[in-house]
């Protein structure tokens, strides 16, 4: 059986846990950050698990990651 191809633009937005759960990034941190509490930023910096709707297709996207 061929190889699934991996998804190019999943594979650098998202990591899989050990668990097989798939982690994110945060969205608003690229730009205009002034207006932006320090305590948000900190907490945008983190890694969050991706929603339980989106973890099956997103696994499919990253198979071999």
């Amino acid at each position: 059986m061929p190889k699934i191809k991996t998804h190019s633009g999943a594979k650098k937005r998202f990591k899989k846990t050990k668990n097989g759960k798939v982690t994110r990034s945060h969205a608003y941190t690229s730009h205009i950050l002034t207006k932006k509490s320090t305590k948000r930023k900190r907490n945008l910096r983190k890694q969050v698990v991706a929603d339980v709707t989106n973890q099956k297709q997103l696994q499919r996207l990253i198979p071999y990651k």
